[in-house]
């Protein structure tokens, strides 16, 4: 097993019983407890459905600590719940940019974010899965009431793992990294004009 995944799992396992460990929204609902895992053969049913490969980092969790539960906010959706989405057009007055299912009628053909934590309403938390920001988290919100903005985590275990390290030191969900002001959501993660789709896999930056 990869030895991220076993210090997570460890991580995971530990941070319940930590005297000063945070309270943060959701975790009553998860308990930092997570779901079965998934199988090699859902993850490439997923990805042929939807025309995507998931981030390596991403999918490596998925398939050898677990399929849902335990996260940042509201936890992780099950695989079969997580939606592809596309980010707004800039606006010309400068206002924040929104997101649209990457199906709806309205949405850009630009690169792809998969919603893959629940934060409730119209708040959203992603990870890239083509394009420039691939394998990174991100969160912004659908109806443009903020920005969006990007972690500078490297990949979803590090962002993942710095969720378990701030719990455990009784730090807030607010406090993951996920602004990082030259990574600000602006012109280039927009339609394919201009940030062309890149489909390959992307290895994982430690």
């Amino acid at each position: 097993m990869d030895s991220r995944i076993s210090r997570i799992r460890t991580k995971l396992a530990s941070v319940p019983y930590q005297a000063q460990r945070s309270h943060s929204m959701g975790a009553e609902r998860h308990e930092f407890r997570v779901g079965p895992r998934v199988s090699s053969v859902q993850a490439d049913a997923f990805e042929a459905e939807h025309h995507i490969e998931l981030p390596p980092a991403y999918r490596k969790f998925l398939l050898e600590l677990g399929g849902s539960g335990a996260g940042p906010y509201y936890g992780l959706l099950p695989l079969e719940e997580c939606r592809l989405y596309t980010m707004d057009r800039p606006s010309s007055d400068g206002t924040p940019r929104g997101f649209h299912h990457a199906s709806h009628r309205d949405a850009l053909q630009g690169d792809l974010f998969l919603h893959i934590v629940e934060m409730g309403c119209s708040d959203l938390c992603l990870i890239g899965v083509t394009g420039p920001l691939t394998g990174r988290m991100l969160t912004g919100n659908a109806d443009g009431f903020r920005g969006a903005n990007v972690s500078s985590a490297q990949d979803f275990q590090s962002w993942y793992e710095r969720w378990l390290n701030h719990m455990r030191d009784g730090r807030d969900n607010g406090a993951l990294g996920l602004t990082s002001p030259a990574t600000v959501a602006t012109a280039p993660w927009g339609p394919r004009a201009t940030a062309p789709r890149a489909m390959g896999r992307r290895a994982a930056r430690v």
